[in-house]
């Protein structure tokens, strides 16, 4: 995947939802990313049932050391609509997606879906919601929640056309390990897409999060979706659980 090189930029993203459309197939792309510091928030893998992606705990120290509400979700659900995000804000968004009409714009179907929604509660970070929308015939969004300088509620939603090969990238943080991690800040990323299956954008994703250093491996989970355009529920999945291997 070019343009895709998360590593030399972002030491740490946080959490990562790509949306594009493969190059010389009529297939829509959503993946989802999971990065983290904690052995809470790595303790964790991805699995799919009931036509979604849902992060899990691994094992106890999860459980007994995170945040549930954080930690546990459904990331990815799929019907006539896609809908995905870092939080259980999907759920809202994917009521949304099942009322929306063919004059529906992405944005504003995310911003009327998540206007209850701010910003985590996990102070310093107050880690942004990022998420994001598939229409069926082509039109994506994507939005963040992130906590102005003066605490309030910052919301930016944005919608386009998906075009062969092109896709857009965003994440929770801006990349630097700093304390407290600073926000992910403007416009989603343009990314560039090839012909890749669900399994090969997986990997793409998985290799554009590998460190130079070991040590600096936060990886934790990456799912893929690959579907068609004209219906949304002809697709593949592929999930990559980095602690199950």
């Amino acid at each position: 995947m070019k343009g895709l090189n998360l590593q030399s930029v972002m030491p740490y993203p946080g959490r990562i939802i790509l949306i594009g459309a493969s190059s010389e197939t009529d297939k829509v792309i959503v993946a989802y990313a999971v990065t983290g510091r904690s052995a809470a928030s790595q303790s964790r893998r991805f699995t799919f049932e009931a036509s979604a992606v849902w992060t899990e705990p691994l094992g106890d120290e999860a459980e007994k050391t995170g945040n549930a509400d954080l930690l546990f979700y459904r990331a990815i659900a799929i019907g006539r609509m896609i809908a995905v995000s870092n939080g259980r804000q999907t759920d809202d968004i994917a009521k949304a997606l099942k009322k929306a009409g063919e004059q529906d714009r992405p944005d504003d179907l995310l911003a009327r879906a998540l206007e209850n929604w701010t910003y985590e509660p996990d102070g310093p970070h107050f880690t942004p919601r990022i998420s994001g929308c598939v229409l069926t015939g082509g039109g994506a969004g994507l939005s963040s929640i992130r906590r102005g300088a003066d605490g309030a509620r910052v919301a930016s939603f944005c919608s386009w056309a998906l075009e062969p090969g092109q896709g857009r990238l965003i994440t929770t943080y801006a990349g630097p390990e700093e304390n407290p991690l600073p926000s992910f800040p403007g416009e989603p990323a343009a990314v560039e897409i090839g012909e890749g299956t669900a399994r090969e954008m997986a990997e793409a994703v998985d290799m554009a999060l590998k460190p130079a250093r070991p040590e600096k491996d936060y990886r934790v989970a990456v799912a893929c979706i690959s579907a068609l355009r004209a219906n949304l529920r002809n697709y593949d999945v592929h999930i990559i659980n980095r602690r199950e291997g």
